[in-house]
């Protein structure tokens, strides 16, 4: 599987971004995607998922209202709308893909992932 992550950037506190991740290499339509994250020194954070058709999506509480997960089962790609965006937000955001609905902290608990691409918060 391959997957390649954009979008990200340099924001101020309120803004947003948009983040794009285009899969590859397997049946895209029958998998759970996730977004995760990782800020510097610290451990992976799930951050949403959404299930194989797109009818359902989960949050953590901390973006939940600020982020959309979305997906497009013709194009084999995820997208994660980030608005009013905070300092605690900057991080490595990574798509990933499995079989469950989990919220997974580790990476082993996800099929695969991408490389990641950078989003930063500041003034």
């Amino acid at each position: 599987a391959l997957l390649v992550e954009s979008g990200g950037g340099l924001v101020q506190p309120g803004g947003s971004l948009n983040l794009t991740c285009v899969v590859s290499g397997f049946t895209f339509k029958n998998y759970w995607m996730y977004w995760v994250r990782q800020a510097p020194g610290k451990g992976l954070e799930w951050v949403a998922n959404i299930n194989p058709d797109g009818s359902n999506t989960y949050y953590r509480d901390s973006v939940e209202g600020r982020f959309t997960i979305s997906r497009d089962n013709a194009k084999n790609t995820v997208l994660l709308q980030l608005h009013s965006l905070t300092l605690e937000d900057t991080a490595m955001y990574h798509c990933a893909t499995g079989n469950y609905n989990i919220r997974g902290s580790r990476w082993l608990e996800y099929d695969s992932w991408g490389q990641g691409t950078q989003v930063t918060v500041s003034s």
